[in-house]
């Protein structure tokens, strides 16, 4: 069996895309802040389809990290 150092692990786990995007600090922190709802989105959603979740703790959850991603949205004046 192979093994995986924990270099690799942590870049399977928490993958990290580049940034293409014109750069400005405020934009760079909310492709950041993208990113990162993204992939917590991502295990809401297996959780949920393994049955660890009900959809509507799923939803609630999914929910909250929008309204948190729309308030960084807002607070970084991305798109004004």
């Amino acid at each position: 069996m192979t093994q995986i150092n924990r270099e690799e692990l942590n870049r399977f786990i928490y993958p990290y895309n580049r940034y293409y995007g014109s750069f400005t600090p405020e934009s760079f922190t909310f492709n950041a802040n993208l990113q990162e709802f993204a992939q917590k989105v991502g295990y809401i959603s297996v959780l949920e389809t393994a049955g660890k979740l009900s959809p509507e703790e799923a939803y609630s959850q999914i929910k909250e990290l929008w309204k948190q991603l729309k308030q960084s949205k807002k607070e970084l004046g991305i798109g004004q």
